[in-house]
């Protein structure tokens, strides 16, 4: 059975979203006035292999996002088993 794993990667809320603001912006121009915020993330899809133990894959993927998939100092990360 093959495993998947979301990792949500966003950035923390005092930090600036130049993206988000200028989707934001689009938004508004489009007639869209109801809309007061954007943020901006990424959506990564892990495939597990499903050798490993149930018990190690939130520590094995909270390992990955500290090292590699998220930028801890600015973005937050939640992950989805």
């Amino acid at each position: 059975m093959v495993k998947k794993a979301r990792v949500y990667v966003t950035l923390k809320r005092g930090v600036l979203d130049p993206q988000g603001s200028a989707v934001n912006r689009a938004l508004h121009a489009m007639g869209y006035g109801e809309v007061s915020d954007v943020r901006l993330g990424k959506l990564i899809e892990v495939t597990l292999d499903p050798k490993v133990p149930e018990a190690e894959e939130r520590t094995r993927l909270e390992e990955m996002c500290r090292k590699l998939l998220a930028n801890t100092v600015i973005e937050d990360f939640r992950i989805e088993l």
